[in-house]
């Protein structure tokens, strides 16, 4: 077989494979190597920014249709590499902090898993799909417990994988009865088959769908499959928590369109009904328990289940304004979310420092650049304008009203009103409260740039959001 022949077959995967070889070449180094200084992130953070750049610049069909390179995977591609850059700059000075010494088992796992992520997202066929997730996700088990001496990383790292691998068999289970009905894993056969053989109310095939959206249910963190969710975030270390916040997140909610309005478009009717119940479930079960949380992580945890919540709101409808605005919202997120957790980055040293609420008590007074940069992100995490959060909230409501789901966007308004009281205490107790004990911040560079990163996309997408806005309706459509 001619290298002609191949190039055209494997070139739409190239992003994937030379990010999977920097992964490899990060290990290789760390073996050889005892004393890496910083060449470790630097590898990372260049490996991740060219991968940027080969993703926009591929596109294009590779394994006989199995593999699709369009503006819909490259924006979820996006999503995903700018949050592994964001980590890789939270982690640098955080390893040091917490004296992990496996740091380039830790990066290397984080390009892995990204990896998986693009494979889930330019995915046209199932068993393609499923091998992007379990790289995906046996990287992300081994990030959460990478801190073997933790007790809690530990117990979190078990619990995430045990759930986890509960969902990959559902997917798995799921897959052999759509296999064994329509005879085909892609895609867009599935579409085939349901469009000329009618079998749209056969139980055993909406059997095998349930099972699949479960899955992916669990894998966005979405209620009642969310119980993983708090464990997991409150034992991993705070980068890798605001990495899978974020990251992961992104990659289901893009198998999931996929598999929604390329697999089973002419399922809508019976696949709305569940959504919405689940996505109520979702916005209510995140937003009432964050307000008992005392945990600033766990908060952001049922934050991030409530928000998977708002996300969901825009596939409801089945309408490309719908998909959009989730894209669009999930893209918000990443700046908002990663820009809070690298916050508590900065408070936070050995032990549990920066993790309870108490710890930002009258932290206005003592480190008032820190607390305004909590600010901001509390406030678009709400949805005040004029940050990016009010911009995506509103954008989804917009798109679920015009598909005719009123009551399912005033449950969300008044969720995101009652998700005001856990956000807004952040800000009541750094600026209303005098501080309760000394708190160091924990300077660094690298940091510093994830946080001047965040607020600006959090202000500039917020005041100027017409860019964003049609860079999603273009991927679409490309």
């Amino acid at each position: 077989m001619s290298n002609t022949f191949l190039l055209p077959v494997v070139s739409p995967l190239g992003p994937e494979i030379f990010l999977a070889g920097v992964a490899c070449c990060l290990i290789i180094f760390d073996s050889i190597f005892k004393d890496q200084g910083n060449v470790l992130p630097i590898i990372s953070i260049s490996g991740a920014a060219v991968t940027i750049l080969m993703v926009l610049s591929s596109n294009g069909l590779g394994f006989s249709g199995m593999y699709n390179v369009d503006g819909f995977s490259v924006f979820f591609k996006i999503i995903c590499l700018l949050a592994l850059i964001f980590t890789v700059l939270m982690s640098h000075n955080h390893l040091k902090v917490l004296e992990v010494k496996r740091e380039g088992e830790y990066y290397s796992l984080m390009l892995f898993s990204c990896v998986g992520m693009m494979v889930m997202a330019s995915a046209l066929d199932l068993i393609v799909l499923y091998l992007g997730l379990e790289l995906m996700a046996l990287s992300v088990y081994c990030l959460v417990g990478i801190q073997k001496k933790d007790k809690r990383a530990s117990e979190a790292a078990i619990k995430y994988f045990l759930l986890g691998a509960f969902a990959s068999c559902l997917f798995l289970f799921g897959l052999s009865y759509i296999y064994g009905i329509t005879g085909t894993t892609s895609l867009t056969g599935i579409t085939k088959f349901l469009t000329g053989e009618g079998i749209k109310s056969n139980p055993a095939f909406l059997l095998g769908l349930g099972l699949v959206l479960i899955a992916f249910s669990f894998k966005v963190a979405a209620a009642p499959f969310h119980m993983w969710t708090p464990d997991a975030y409150e034992g991993a270390m705070t980068p890798v928590t605001g990495f899978m916040s974020v990251a992961p997140k992104a990659a289901g909610f893009a198998a999931l369109s996929r598999l929604l309005f390329e697999a089973f478009p002419a399922l809508h009717g019976n696949w709305v009904i569940p959504f919405e119940i689940m996505i109520f479930l979702t916005m209510a079960i995140g937003n009432i328990t964050a307000i008992s949380q005392v945990s600033i992580k766990r908060m952001l945890a049922y934050s991030s289940i409530a928000h998977a919540g708002y996300a969901l709101l825009g596939l409801l409808p089945g309408t490309a304004q719908g998909v959009s605005a989730t894209m669009n919202y999930l893209f918000i997120y990443l700046f908002m979310n990663m820009g809070a957790f690298a916050v508590i980055v900065l408070l936070q040293q050995k032990g549990l420092a920066g993790e309870r609420l108490e710890d930002y008590k009258g932290l206005a007074k003592s480190h008032p650049v820190a607390a305004g940069l909590m600010l901001v992100f509390m406030f678009s995490l709400t949805g005040i304008p004029p940050t990016a959060g009010f911009i995506g909230k509103f954008n989804l409501f917009v798109a679920a009203l015009n598909g005719g789901y009123t009551g399912m966007v005033i449950w969300a308004v008044i969720f995101s009103a009652i998700s005001a009281y856990f956000y807004l205490r952040v800000v009541m107790l750094m600026y209303m409260h005098e501080p309760q004990k000394d708190v160091a911040l924990v300077h660094s560079g690298t940091l510093s740039a994830v946080l001047a990163m965040a607020l600006a996309g959090v202000l500039i997408i917020g005041i100027y959001p017409n860019d964003l806005l049609s860079l999603a309706g273009i991927a679409l459509g490309r």
